[in-house]
């Protein structure tokens, strides 16, 4: 697969004007709802990845996907991952 450049730097910028698909529009919303506040996910959100096509193993694998990025992202933020200047100034020990 090839990347498309002007389709990426799109995304990067505003994945909500981006040249995607209605499905993977429907997609984007919920993963950013879910990475947002997962308390505020409801049925009308699981209906509505059903109407843009996605079955309950699809909802599923979007779900546990988005989740562990989010997962791994708030460990590596908490552990300073790429933030090692930072970590050395505020813990001297961390070294």
């Amino acid at each position: 697969m090839t990347l498309d450049g002007a389709l990426v730097e799109a995304l990067t910028k505003d994945y909500t004007t981006a040249p995607i698909s209605d499905q993977d529009r429907v997609m984007l919303d919920y993963v950013v709802k879910l990475t947002k506040d997962a308390t505020k996910v409801w049925k009308d959100d699981i209906a509505g990845l059903r109407a843009a096509g996605f079955d309950d193993r699809g909802i599923l694998q979007i779900t546990l996907i988005a989740s562990w990025f989010n997962y791994i992202n708030r460990v590596a933020d908490a552990l300073g991952v790429g933030r090692e200047q930072v970590l050395e100034h505020s813990c001297p020990d961390a070294s």
